[in-house]
């Protein structure tokens, strides 16, 4: 895969460069590694596109997770999660969740990386909820998101959001003080 675009999101490209470019370097060796041609797997069933082989997303986060596993200490980092109860009512106050976690696909260094080949609500609650949280529990300072671009995407399933319009989302949503620096790299195959 090749790097197409680059959004640089509450200062996140200059922050990433002066302080983690090492680690931006392995980042984009991983995403040159990625052969999407391998992960045309997908029928679809789509009345719009039936029969059209497409990108299958699990196979396309499999390849991401081999080749940054294939270097040293990238890992996956899960926090689970014990959620409150006391805003519970009645017979629910004595219940738990069980086995409820949030995770960051890849994380070197304090610097978090996430894949994403979902849906618009997925990237935006990585950058504007998800970094946040993971940076006020110490895991990360700065964080990087893989997107595709538009062209990438209409290779996909419907529903899958792209790097112009999530952009433009965080363009017209600004800054909040609470965000934290990130890269948005949009790719294509």
């Amino acid at each position: 895969m090749k790097i197409v675009g680059r959004f640089s999101f509450n200062g996140g490209e200059d922050y990433i460069n002066n302080h983690y470019a090492d680690l931006l370097k392995e980042v984009e060796s991983v995403i040159s590694k990625v052969d999407a041609e391998l992960c045309r797997t997908k029928s679809s069933k789509e009345k719009t596109m039936h029969g059209k082989m497409l990108y299958s997303p699990s196979d396309l986060n499999k390849l991401f997770k081999k080749h940054f596993g294939d270097l040293n200490a990238w890992k996956n980092h899960k926090e689970l999660c014990e959620y409150p109860t006391k805003y519970y009512v009645g017979d629910h106050k004595s219940r738990k969740t069980k086995g409820a976690f949030r995770d960051m696909d890849f994380v070197k260094n304090k610097l978090g990386v996430e894949v994403q080949f979902g849906k618009y609500s997925f990237m935006v609650y990585n950058v504007c909820a998800k970094m946040t949280i993971f940076r006020n529990l110490k895991v990360i300072e700065a964080g990087i998101e893989i997107v595709p671009i538009k062209e990438l995407a209409n290779e996909m399933s419907t529903g899958v959001s792209y790097f112009e319009q999530f952009v433009w989302d965080l363009e017209a949503r600004g800054v909040a003080d609470i965000d934290i620096p990130v890269l948005i790299i949009g790719i294509s195959a």
